[in-house]
């Protein structure tokens, strides 16, 4: 099977290197990449990835006894390819903070409360339309633990994972109107401006199913000239 390595478009890609953000040298190489083949590998798995991991429920609002707390929202996610063909059987990973900005992970230990109700990780497979659907609550933003503290806008991390291990993309869903979209370092580091709205999830009226919940929608294109850019 030949595999194609496609160049990295730096103006819809985000910056290798954030300024502000100390994380980002940690993940990029300092040297020049070395260009090999691909072997085996890199270009077998992980195969029927729905029959590897454990996939989870669709509804992470509610963690208990109760709801969690914050705006109830659906999110109707769809992964389709760059001519807009639907990516059915993909495994879609989600994480996200709480409705007051803080992830259940021992190193996030900073300003807000743990909301006993709220997990925040999903692992999701998309059907034949390549959708997905999701109850959870509007995460909030929160403040990065740096020198001049800037801050998050509330936002949902996707990983989407292909049929071979070089093909994964990593990225992340921001809510429409948000004050902190426009000083966000992360968002703000993709230089092109259509592609940065290409992560901006759309608000759509609701059905009345759920009655009580915020809808959005949004969709990630795994290719192509109109390709979701990656976020760290």
């Amino acid at each position: 099977m030949a595999y194609v390595i496609v160049p990295r478009h730096e103006r819809t890609q985000p910056l290798r290197i954030v300024p502000g953000y100390p994380q980002t040298p940690w993940r990029n190489p300092k040297q020049p990449l070395v260009r090999r083949p691909p072997t085996l590998s890199e270009l077998t798995g992980p195969s029927e990835v729905a029959k590897r991991v454990k996939l989870l429920g669709g509804d992470i609002a509610g963690h208990g006894e109760a709801q969690a707390i914050g705006q109830l929202m659906h999110l109707k996610l769809r992964v389709v390819d760059e001519d807009g063909t639907p990516v059915g059987g993909t495994v879609v990973e989600i994480w996200q903070a709480n409705g007051a900005g803080r992830y259940i992970h021992p190193n996030d230990d900073e300003h807000a409360p743990v909301d006993r109700n709220f997990y925040g990780a999903a692992r999701l497979l998309t059907d034949e339309r390549g959708l997905l659907e999701l109850r959870t609550v509007k995460p909030g933003a929160y403040p990065v633990p740096t020198k001049d503290g800037w801050w998050r806008p509330p936002h949902i991390h996707f990983s989407i994972f292909g049929k071979v291990w070089l093909s994964r993309l990593v990225t992340q869903m921001y809510f429409p109107g948000e004050p902190l979209n426009g000083q966000d370092r992360i968002l703000n580091a993709v230089p092109d401006t259509a592609a940065r709205a290409r992560l901006v999830a759309r608000l759509v009226p609701p059905t009345g199913d759920p009655a009580n919940a915020l809808v959005f929608e949004h969709q990630i294109v795994l290719r192509g000239r109109k390709a979701t850019p990656s976020q760290p």
